[in-house]
């Protein structure tokens, strides 16, 4: 899931302003023509953008949130393995003396 959150901030990142150029172009000039157009086609790429950075900072820290939990963690998989490794051979043990 951290990856995935990686991913999609990487591609919102790199694909996610492609129409931001154009956009400002033709509210621009749509506006110098006087259409009221201009100003609704700016207001939408500025909350395009407000968006976009929301999106990009939830991603972020889903997948940091993520990767430090997997890091704080590392050392608890290793005891349970243990631990479950552990009751099988006391297991054993017990199988042995039930079999005298």
């Amino acid at each position: 899931m951290g990856n995935s959150a990686f991913s999609l901030f990487e591609d919102l990142g790199r694909y996610g302003r492609d129409a931001w150029s154009s956009s400002q172009t033709a509210a621009k000039d749509l506006k110098s023509q006087e259409y009221e157009i201009g100003g609704a086609l700016h207001h939408v790429q500025a909350r395009w953008e407000k968006q976009l950075q929301s999106l990009l900072d939830a991603c972020a820290h889903i997948s940091n949130h993520l990767d430090y939990t997997k890091k704080a963690h590392q050392g608890d998989e290793y005891h349970v393995a243990s631990t479950i490794s552990s009751i099988s051979r006391l297991d054993s043990g017990f199988d042995e003396r039930t079999q005298r």
